[in-house]
């Protein structure tokens, strides 16, 4: 079963120095269908202007994915990392019994378009990590950004989920799901086409039930696949 979430009935506010959306219930938006997918929590597209960012707050009990897709997002936490985040890097940060970050954007011309990934952890209570990871842009049309064993150079998250950044061909992309497991697609950019559905930029499609994706694209067609259990 494929079932689409389209990026326009996804809750949205601006805040002037904050242009967010929320494919799942977040803060000040809650729908109690969507309310995540599996083990998959929140996918935030935030878009934060020049000069301006999240203050210093606090997270527990989560597995914090953050993807960078233009400009550079500046990290500090209490665990005393500090980085910029830029395209082509993951970050990866288990909250486990508490953590204290902020986030900014270093530019004083350049918005900050970011996606900001929580899924819930397999084991609660842990100590309290980080991870960033570079990716190349150029090594094949699916990279493995994150997954439970760090496999291929991803970052490894306290879940069995693995997640992919696709650039989909417009030659069909063949994957398989393992009997019994679940995939949430949400569209970066350009067209991509699966089972009659078409998914645009912020778009998301729940799959269910199925083995088999095929995947076909334009030109621009780039998307996130997350497997889960």
């Amino acid at each position: 079963m494929f079932t689409l979430r389209k990026a326009a009935d996804r809750g949205h506010f601006d805040w002037g120095w904050l242009d967010t959306y929320h494919t799942f219930s977040f803060g000040d938006y809650h729908d109690p269908r969507y309310m995540g997918f599996r083990a998959l929590r929140v996918i935030n597209e935030d878009f934060v202007a020049p000069g301006t960012g999240f203050p210093t707050h606090g997270h527990r009990e989560m597995e914090i994915v953050t993807v960078v897709l233009e400009g550079a997002l500046a990290h500090a936490d209490s665990m005393g990392n500090s980085s910029v985040i830029r395209p082509f890097e993951v970050q990866r940060m288990t909250a486990g019994t508490g953590v204290q970050h902020s986030e900014f954007n270093p530019s004083e011309a350049d918005p900050v378009h970011l996606l900001q990934i929580w899924i819930h952890p397999a084991v609660r209570r842990c100590e309290p990590s980080y991870e960033q990871r570079a990716f190349s842009a150029g090594s094949g049309p699916v990279g493995l950004l994150a997954s439970p064993d760090g496999a291929d150079g991803s970052v490894t998250v306290g879940q069995d989920v693995r997640l992919y950044r696709i650039r989909v061909p417009v030659d069909a992309l063949e994957m398989t799901l393992a009997q019994g497991r679940f995939a949430w697609l949400h569209a970066i950019a350009g067209r991509t086409s699966i089972a009659g559905k078409l998914l645009e930029a912020g778009d998301g499609l729940a799959v269910s039930g199925e083995e088999r994706l095929s995947l076909r694209g334009d030109d621009a067609a780039e998307i996130l696949l997350f497997d889960l259990a």
